[in-house]
């Protein structure tokens, strides 16, 4: 199965290092993020699992729910978990998907055969509340993922889903806006009420308004 931006994201139910997950049921009303594994014991993922378990409280900040998923059994991925806790200094504290019969892999697409037929490759989906896909980020098995890219996205899509804006390269959360072309400057006046500077007609740069 092939998912695009805008797809809703398929449910399933699949054992976990925190017991059986149904996703929507465990995702609710909240954002989401679900981001495979190639394989258990491998020392790239390792460290991402580590990293993602530190930014949990920025995570949570954001209503946002994080689920790891790998091809292996529950049973290895809580070796592993002990091992991420000992070389990162950070305990597992999200569920991380035993997805041994391929089933979540096959359904978000994230084993690639080109690359290799078995194993997943680093894929990143985040889903809003309404379990819509809104981001979908593929990386090759050797490289280790971004977080905090990952973050600045959340953030974005937040802040756009809530104002008449986009965010331009490189944006942090603070940072000046664009009002989105389609906001007449008459509709923008009373929408932003800080003003803007208009670099071209298209371009009307603005403070960020929910800050």
């Amino acid at each position: 199965m092939t998912l695009r931006l805008g797809d809703t994201a398929p449910d399933f139910t699949q054992d976990s290092t925190e017991g059986t997950i149904n996703f929507y049921d465990y995702v609710g009303d909240s954002w989401s993020v679900l981001f495979s594994h190639p394989k258990d014991f491998t020392p790239v993922c390792t460290t991402e699992l580590g990293f993602v378990a530190k930014l949990k409280p920025e995570f949570d900040k954001r209503n946002v729910k994080v689920m790891g998923l790998s091809v292996d059994p529950v049973s290895d991925h809580t070796t592993w978990a002990n091992d991420i806790e000992e070389t990162q200094s950070q305990k597992l504290n999200f569920p991380l998907l035993a997805d041994a019969d391929r089933s979540v892999s096959d359904l978000y697409d994230m084993i690639h055969p080109n690359a290799n037929d078995t194993l997943t490759v680093r894929s990143v989906f985040i889903m809003d509340p309404n379990k819509k896909v809104r981001l979908i980020i593929t990386y090759p098995a050797s490289t280790g993922r971004n977080f905090d890219e990952i973050l600045r996205v959340i953030d974005s899509l937040q802040l756009t889903d809530g104002y008449k804006v986009a965010t331009p390269v490189n944006w942090k959360d603070g940072e000046d806006v664009i009002i989105v072309p389609a906001l007449s400057d008459e509709d923008a006046k009373d929408k932003f009420p800080k003003g803007w500077k208009a670099l071209k007609p298209y371009l009307r740069v603005t403070p960020q308004p929910n800050k």
